[in-house]
């Protein structure tokens, strides 16, 4: 039976989530495919294109987002399938069954490892294919001639070669009243302007031309003037009723060659890839050495010397030459003429490096650039699983479901993840970084937060308790919170004043014995300090003492003695004596400066409270022992 239950649970578990991932998959594939079509709508609007172009550019723009939508779609519906869990008791139900979150986890977590080859898959076989075509229908798009749409009172240039005004346009009828033309087709010193009352602009059956139909106007035409020399040019004026032209316009959609793509990395997969490196480090290394060989034959010639200098060399049988004496022993003019020979020298030798080094500079970062990509297709697989591992305790521990928190928190986790992936990426293929260590750089960052989250989730950790971390800040700055003691309605038994009186007796005592032996407002030892890890029982003792008196008197109906309550402190029993439980933690934090001195005055602070809440303990204790001398008068 118990074998039958986890079956059944992982089939409920598998549904919840399968359900959430399905939706979130597509919302997210949505949001990236506007977001990608808005970054190209320039190429879309006002072209024409079909019905069945439009549709292969949504459909490629899909395959090649599928792998970056996986990884945010598994952490918002992992979030959503938990905190749906935690909010609606489940996971405390299957908890309490005896079954741990790892095991709870245990099918999604196999499902999004299959969603991680499958990603890896569509980047390695499919993405590769689809991105090549995606980027060639983008070029074709990009050089399809946009419709003829002439709009009214502004100069129309999109006709190549042309220039069209109209005044008005009869958008039923297409009539175009006042035209003017300019015709620049043959070059502007042979212009032509072209005005008409009215025209009329169609599509040839073939959509290759635009027949253009002018009524009543006038044609001023430049002619070539025969004569270089002339300074005069003529024009022919023609006036007419009825003027037809054909104008040369491919409205057709024409598919380029994407053969001028094989060089991008991202239409490779990863053994072309690795071929393609292979290819270009050998042609990087061949030039290289070529380079060298030139660099050491024409840079580091010997230098040829005079007869003269040689002979006095041999006679005195020099193995090495001071260059600064024999500078120092030329004239002024020789040394000016050296140094300027030099400068020429290194300036051109410069130049002549710095040339032959862009040969290498394209080749180093298309390497770099292929791989990153090779890098990439397994990061985005891997993403898949620790977005999950994330995602899952995230939503075991917050317990809300929904489409509130858990998109927020997917969200700005998902921009931590790009931030830091496209930063990363960006610097490691310009040659700033090791390229495995960029491309891998969001993975290296959030995997351990992942592993970090199920953990503590798996240990039922209160590290997104709100309370806990209050307590932190407030044992940090020294607050702490007011006491709030009113009246009871019903009062079960009344306090027994005479021992409640004896008992503040002694509090008062132990307070003032504590505060003369200690010497609170004094500094405190720093070696004392940082080789203590134990609690103060002394301090603990006082605390539990006058919460029992609280709790006894709050029973009280008397509301001057309800008040006094009001004004006792809670007590900190350790902060004034140590910062950790581990002695290791206190010895190393003494001794890194200058944290231990920090440490060392916030325990001094802590010291100085602790001796004003004492002297208010005993005036509070005072107070009510008056008013319960009234009580029993």
């Amino acid at each position: 039976m118990g074998i039958l239950r986890i079956k059944k649970l992982d089939i409920f578990v598998l549904k919840s989530f399968s359900l959430l991932f399905a939706g979130t998959f597509f919302i997210c594939l949505f949001i990236f495919m506007m977001q990608f079509l808005w970054k190209y709508v320039d190429e879309l609007v006002g072209k024409g294109l079909e019905l069945n172009v439009l549709a292969q550019f949504f459909i490629l723009s899909a395959l090649t987002l599928i792998p970056l939508s996986l990884p945010l779609a598994i952490l918002l519906a992992a979030l959503m399938t938990f905190g749906n869990f935690g909010e609606r008791y489940e996971l405390l139900s299957m908890k309490a069954a005896g079954i741990p979150l790892l095991r709870i986890m245990q099918p999604i977590a196999l499902m999004c490892l299959i969603l991680g080859f499958t990603s890896f898959y569509f980047q390695n076989v499919i993405g590769p294919k689809a991105q090549k075509e995606l980027w060639t229908l983008l070029v074709s798009m990009k050089q399809k001639s946009p419709e003829v749409d002439i709009p009214e009172r502004v100069f129309y240039s999109d006709i190549e070669g042309y220039n069209i005004y109209v005044n008005k346009k009869d958008r039923e009828t297409g009539i175009l009243k006042d035209v003017l033309i300019y015709n620049f087709s043959d070059g502007f010193e042979n212009a032509r302007i072209i005005w008409a009352e009215e025209g009329k602009l169609e599509l040839t059956a073939d959509k290759k031309h635009l027949y253009l139909h002018l009524y009543n106007g006038e044609l001023f035409e430049n002619l070539k003037s025969q004569n270089i020399d002339s300074k005069n040019v003529p024009y022919r004026r023609e006036t007419f009723t009825e003027k037809h032209t054909l104008i040369d316009f491919d409205a057709e959609f024409n598919m380029v060659d994407g053969s001028f793509l094989n060089r991008r990395s991202d239409i490779k997969n990863m053994i072309e890839i690795t071929a393609t490196i292979d290819s270009l480090t050998s042609y990087t290394d061949s030039v290289g050495r070529a380079m060298h060989n030139e660099i050491m034959t024409t840079t580091y010639k010997p230098t040829e010397l005079s007869k003269s200098d040689s002979i006095k060399i041999k006679e005195q049988n020099l193995t090495y030459l001071n260059t600064d004496s024999i500078y120092r022993s030329l004239s002024s003019d020789d040394k000016l003429k050296t140094l300027t020979a030099t400068e020429r020298r290194m300036s051109s030798l410069s130049s002549d490096w710095s040339m032959k080094s862009y040969v290498t500079q394209d080749n180093d970062k298309n390497i770099r650039s292929h791989r990153s990509d090779w890098h990439k297709k397994i990061t985005l697989s891997f993403a898949c699983v620790f977005f999950f591992f994330i995602g899952a305790p995230l939503g075991a521990i917050i317990r809300k479901g929904g489409l509130g928190m858990p998109v927020v928190i997917s969200v700005i986790i998902f921009i931590l993840y790009y931030i830091i992936d496209s930063g990363a990426t960006r610097v490691a293929k310009s040659g700033e970084m090791n390229i495995i260590l960029g491309t891998w750089m969001s993975s290296l960052v959030l995997a351990p937060m992942g592993i970090f989250l199920t953990y503590k989730s798996n240990k039922d950790s209160v590290v997104f308790n709100i309370d806990v971390y209050k307590a932190f800040f407030r044992y940090i700055f020294g607050l702490r919170q007011s006491r709030h003691i009113f009246k009871k309605e019903v009062i079960i038994y009344s306090p027994d004043y005479s021992k409640i009186y004896d008992k503040l007796n002694i509090i008062c005592k132990e307070c003032e014995d504590y505060s003369n032996t200690n010497k609170l407002l004094g500094p405190p030892n720093y070696y004392k300090i940082f080789t203590n890890h134990t609690h103060d029982d002394h301090i603990k003792g006082i605390s539990q003492e006058i919460e029992s008196i609280i709790e006894e008197l709050s029973n009280s109906k008397d509301a001057v003695i309800l008040n006094n309550l009001n004004n006792y402190p809670f007590l900190f029993i350790k902060a004034h004596k140590s910062i950790s439980d581990r002695i290791w933690l206190n010895i190393l934090l003494g001794i890194i400066i200058p944290a231990g001195f920090i440490i060392w005055l916030n325990i001094w602070k802590h010291r100085v409270i602790l001796d004003k809440d004492l002297k208010t303990i005993i005036k509070t204790s005072r107070d009510i022992q008056e008013r319960i001398k009234t009580i029993l008068q």
